[in-house]
């Protein structure tokens, strides 16, 4: 008997009991759908954390002051204030190096018109856009001329913009700062909340020399934001970094640094493992429902096997060989898990755009998830119908013709 006889066959016995068929094929069919759903779900996630990731700069080195000491007493992270120009310029001619922002931050009241607003200022340079990877929606960003003038120019954050000028256009118009009236030359691009929680958008950024000189009156820096090559060369430059500061700021071995870098790709990469593992997690336990859905095919070809003994023995009578039975049941089987597997490629791919319609939840369907699925369904259908197709094939013709 050849293969398309053997598959009509297959056909015909699973429609003659559909409903029993649907019913069947309903393990597998919630088993596909669910796979595909919930690695929907996770690749989504992930891309998130990306997207979080790409705004937050993935191949990057952030140097902040370390604790300074006095009478013996350690003050804590951040006391120091040995970090100053001079450290970034001898950074940025380090190999692997792409970019250097100092930068020094502090928060103050800021004022427009009747209205005003708290916010964080933050001196930078015009390095500062392109490290952040953040982009302007208006205007034009700080200059290397109006770092060196220390110029009273500024740009704004979402936040600030809202909250100061409402629906208004702020390009042109001066708002004070500590009594220092400054022009808004640029508006930042919304970046959203940060890895920890605080809104990136309420800020100011200034001109590093203006917030030093005449807003906060230092001639330190509280942060030097390095940008590298890749990833892979941010582990190298931030060993180039340490050797360099702990000779710049003349540390004796076996003394501590009084500087802490923190280095972006770590982060980047723990989060992407993690949500990856998330993914996986979430696809293992969805494929429970096709293990249950395969064992549900076992069980009906097993019943359809006894019910079926007298035809069975009678096409042995007729000359049909052990492998034409073998080959008959296990297309049934194939069959009831590849139609299951079709009709869950559909349910999980409505799943997952029921999630993202109804859901500010983000969802991304994948090619490999669909085929992964797809395989596992036609493997449950091949392994959980080898039994009973081998029942099958080692009826005796007579025992099998005189079964009741």
């Amino acid at each position: 008997m050849d293969l398309m006889t053997a598959f009509l066959l297959a056909l015909r016995a699973i429609w003659k009991n559909r409903t029993r068929s649907m019913l069947t094929a309903l393990g597998v069919i919630i088993g596909v759908g669910s796979v595909i759903a919930m690695v929907a779900i996770g690749e989504g996630a992930q891309r998130k954390i990306a997207k979080q990731l790409e705004n937050m700069g993935t191949n990057s080195l952030i140097i902040r002051p370390g604790s300074s000491r006095r009478h013996g007493v350690r003050t804590g992270a951040g006391t120091n204030v040995k970090l100053n120009t001079k450290d970034a310029e001898a950074i940025e001619q380090l190999p692997g190096v792409v970019a250097v922002s100092p930068t020094i931050r502090t928060s103050l009241q800021v004022r427009y018109r009747g209205t005003n607003w708290r916010t964080t200022i933050e001196g930078v340079t015009p390095e500062y856009i392109n490290v952040k990877n953040w982009a302007l929606t208006d205007g034009e960003f700080i200059t290397k001329r109006q770092v060196i003038g220390a110029e009273h120019i500024c740009v704004i954050g979402q936040t600030v913009t809202r909250e100061l000028f409402g629906l208004g256009n702020p390009i042109g118009e001066m708002i004070i700062i500590k009594g220092i009236a400054c022009k808004v030359i640029g508006i930042l691009d919304i970046k959203g909340a940060s890895a920890w929680g605080s809104d990136q958008d309420d800020t100011i950024l200034v001109p590093l020399t203006t917030a030093q000189r005449k807003l906060i009156g230092v001639n330190y820096i509280s942060n030097i934001e390095v940008e590298t090559q890749g990833r892979e060369a941010s582990y190298q430059v931030l060993k180039s970094v340490t050797s360099l500061l702990r000779a710049r700021h003349r540390l004796r071995n076996g003394e501590a640094n009084d500087f802490r870098i923190y280095n972006r790709a770590e982060l980047a990469k723990t989060s992407e493992e993690s949500a990856r593992v998330f993914t996986w997690l979430l696809a293992s336990i969805a494929s429970v429902s096709l293990l249950v859905g395969g064992i549900g095919i076992m069980n009906i070809m097993l019943v359809s096997v006894t019910e079926r003994t007298k035809e069975i023995g009678i096409r042995m009578a007729l000359g049909a060989k052990r492998r034409d039975i073998l080959t008959q049941f296990l297309l049934e089987s194939l069959t009831l898990s590849s139609a299951g597997g079709i009709l869950g490629i559909m349910l999980g791919l409505g799943a997952a755009e029921a999630v993202a319609s109804f859901s500010s939840f983000p969802v991304s369907v994948t090619a490999w998830s669909v085929v992964l699925a797809f395989s596992f369904a036609i493997i449950i259908g091949v392994f959980f119908g080898l039994h009973p197709a081998l029942k099958a094939s080692r009826f005796h013709p007579i025992e099998a013709l005189r079964y009741e």
